[in-house]
């Protein structure tokens, strides 16, 4: 008589929805750990991405890198009509969410119906889809795309906002976080720089709903910001919220044809010469500051790479909802800049992009004067990179603090009185960085932390450790609903 046997069924995994908001500085981390979560703990995940009517090009083309478990949902378009056009861009990043919240609960619906939907997943500025979940009984947690201090200051802002009643800039005396470098009011982050400003009372809206949360994963790791992250976990910032370290999540990059001439000129340079200079994807200067930037280029004598853009006379971040474009010539840049630096072989200027991730790893590298934005710090980070650090916007003047007073891996620039970073500053700094012995020093230090990054990312690193418990508290409580 011949067997039967009985075919077994495999369990469809368990599904995470994610909601990032507006720029590409937040959906990166998310894109990464979305194939983390698929890869090392069998999720699939989709990723619902509202549309403030930027181009989505750049999106798109970053979701096809993703594995085949992540797949995206892009919003209809919200109109921003109404608002004026000095909004800052904290207001409209969080309007382009709350303004999409019908069109994220019509897409968890349609996950609810037809997947096993577990979790829910926002970055820094998605707490207005908290209702949302609770609608389908789904705990909320925060994909924290920045520092463990700048949570940690968000954690405090009641505390602050009620003991202050002037601007925090006015503060004669630094702010002390709890487990971190104190902190001067003039470099917390943008928002909380203008208490009447309605972006202040958008941050305030986060500190008061951020408890709500079921918990918090930050896009840091323990080694980098040890004091911060037991100091979260340990509830001193008055909030007793899981905190997950589970960072360095970075891009591994590709290149295209098109950029293949900057690798080609690296590949041509001495070992460490090199100062890579780019102010991210959002990052702008006014011409006048554009031109002390390339005469103080010129006139260090150091190689440089620079990701050159037009220049912007009123927002340091003109281009953070749109990549820009630029054609040939660079006719924004000093008179004969170009061929002068060319013909002695100095540096090389590319519009609007280059492939960071490669050229940050490429051993001519010695450098890389950064806007700070925290990809981008991290980045240098995983690839030992020291820094000179150049806020524009954002939290990037409380990266810039960390990167500087407390890890010292950075010079910072100085503003000038005419509210300029000078080109004879420049020079100091491109020359200190890659030839001056405070160079070595900041280059040693960021060596000890490249190492740090790749052990907490190994199998039994602390940060794979901390999203393996994410990932187990997700398939426990689905578990215990259905056991229920």
């Amino acid at each position: 008589m011949e067997m039967q046997h009985k075919q077994e069924t495999v369990p469809v995994p368990a599904h995470v929805a994610m909601v990032p908001t507006p720029g590409m500085g937040h959906l990166i981390p998310l894109v990464q750990l979305a194939n983390r979560l698929v890869l090392n703990h069998n999720f699939r995940v989709t990723i619902i991405i509202p549309n403030d009517g930027s181009a989505m090009k750049p999106h798109k083309k970053l979701l096809e890198s993703v594995t085949e478990s992540v797949s995206a949902v892009f919003l209809p378009t919200v109109s921003f009509d109404d608002l004026p056009d000095d909004v800052k861009i904290e207001t409209r990043i969080t309007l382009s969410l709350t303004r999409s919240l019908p069109a994220v609960r019509e897409s968890l619906k349609v996950l609810a119906e037809s997947t096993r939907l577990v979790a829910l997943v926002v970055d820094i500025f998605g707490v207005a889809a908290f209702d949302v979940a609770r609608e389908f009984g789904l705990p909320s947690y925060v994909f924290f795309t920045t520092t463990a201090m700048v949570l940690s200051s968000i954690f405090l802002l009641p505390q602050l906002d009620e003991k202050f009643s002037c601007e925090y800039k006015d503060l004669p005396e630094p702010i002390q976080l709890p487990g971190c470098v104190p902190v001067h009011g003039r470099d917390l982050a943008d928002p909380f720089q203008d208490k009447k400003d309605q972006a202040y009372q958008w941050i305030l809206y986060l500190a008061k709903h951020y408890p709500s949360a079921a918990g918090f994963m930050v896009n840091s790791f323990m080694d980098l910001e040890p004091g911060a992250f037991k100091a979260l976990m340990e509830g001193e910032s008055g909030v007793g919220i899981p905190v997950y370290p589970v960072g360095p999540l970075v891009q591994t990059g590709e290149v295209d044809d098109d950029h293949f001439e900057c690798l080609k000129w690296l590949d041509q340079q001495p070992s460490g010469s090199v100062l890579f200079v780019s102010f991210g994807s959002g990052g702008t200067l006014s011409r006048e500051q554009l031109n002390e930037l390339a005469f103080g280029l010129e006139t260090s004598g150091q190689r440089f790479l620079w990701v050159a853009r037009s220049p912007h006379e009123r927002a340091a971040n003109a281009t953070y909802f749109c990549v820009q474009s630029i054609n040939y010539p660079f006719d924004f840049l000093p008179k004969g800049f170009l061929e002068r630096t060319k013909s002695k072989g100095l540096g090389l200027v590319m519009p609007s992009w280059a492939p960071q991730i490669q050229v940050l790893s490429h051993g001519s590298t010695g450098g890389f004067l950064t806007h700070c934005g925290w990809n981008s710090s991290l980045e240098s980070i995983v690839h030992g990179v020291p820094l000179i650090a150049w806020p524009l916007y954002a939290e990037q003047k409380m990266n810039a603090v960390l990167l500087t007073d407390d890890l010292k891996v950075a010079l910072r620039v100085k503003v000038n009185e005419n509210g300029l970073v000078g080109r004879e500053d420049i020079a100091k700094y491109a020359r200190g960085l890659i030839e001056g012995e405070e160079g070595k020093l900041l280059r040693n230090n960021m060596s000890k932390l490249k190492d740090a990054a790749a052990i907490v990312l190994s199998q039994d690193g602390s940060s794979t450790k901390s999203l393996a418990k994410v990932a187990q508290i997700w398939k426990n409580q689905e578990k215990a609903a259905n056991y229920n």
